[in-house]
């Protein structure tokens, strides 16, 4: 196998908003009038373990909000919560659909998300009918930048490393799948997305961008 083959993708800052990161947790915060401070303390406790689907989201909401009666339900919190993703301002996902289209390439998501909101934001942002695989924390219990989940990712994909790219915003992401001998690329917004992709020898048409950029 000649160039690359796979790309593989992060979804928070790269396609979407973070799906419950700083930011969003405190717009929510905010939002039901609850102690930052405490929140970010009792979040921290079980964050790992709910991104790795090893406690339920009944069972984070308990430990993070509802260890004590609350004038709201878990539903509505979990809305609050699944209400702050949205498609960046410079989103990637017009160059990941013109791929899509182009049926030249594997596209899979590696992807820290817990289970709730990970399943929602692929169906809500139609992502499922653009990845062909989803190596995500919830379904493999294992997070990035552990090096084990590209190496999952490659494994079932049946790649080399070489034949693989990796997006995703945070440096320590990039470098771990670097690390293995994938094309690690930062994302730094859609032009510079574009040309780290074509000096990779991966052509994009700028007509279909502007085109698929007006769809999004």
């Amino acid at each position: 196998m000649d160039g690359i083959s796979t790309i593989l993708w992060d979804v928070g800052g790269v396609l979407l908003t973070n799906g419950f990161d700083r930011q969003q947790r405190d717009a929510v915060v905010a939002r039901f009038g609850l102690d930052s401070t405490d929140f970010e303390r009792r979040h921290a406790e079980v964050d790992q373990a709910w991104e790795k689907d090893e406690i339920s989201a009944d069972e984070y909401l308990h430990h993070t909000v509802f260890f004590q009666p609350r004038s709201f339900t878990p539903a509505e919190f979990l809305d609050a919560m699944r209400a702050q993703s949205a498609l960046l301002p410079d989103s990637g996902i017009r160059i990941l659909r013109q791929l899509a289209a182009s049926e030249q390439y594997v596209l899979a998501t590696v992807n820290n998300e817990c289970r709730a909101l990970n399943e929602y934001r692929l169906k809500e942002f139609d992502l499922l009918n653009e990845f062909d695989a989803f190596f995500s924390s919830c379904y493999l219990g294992v997070r990035k930048p552990d090096r084990k989940i590209y190496q999952i990712a490659l494994d079932v994909l049946q790649r080399d490393p070489e034949h693989a790219i990796f997006i995703d915003d945070r440096s320590e992401n990039v470098a771990a799948a670097a690390s293995l001998g994938i094309h690690g690329i930062r994302y730094q917004g859609s032009e510079q997305l574009t040309a780290e992709l074509e000096q990779l020898g991966i052509p994009l048409s700028q007509d279909r961008l502007h085109r698929l950029t007006a769809q999004a």
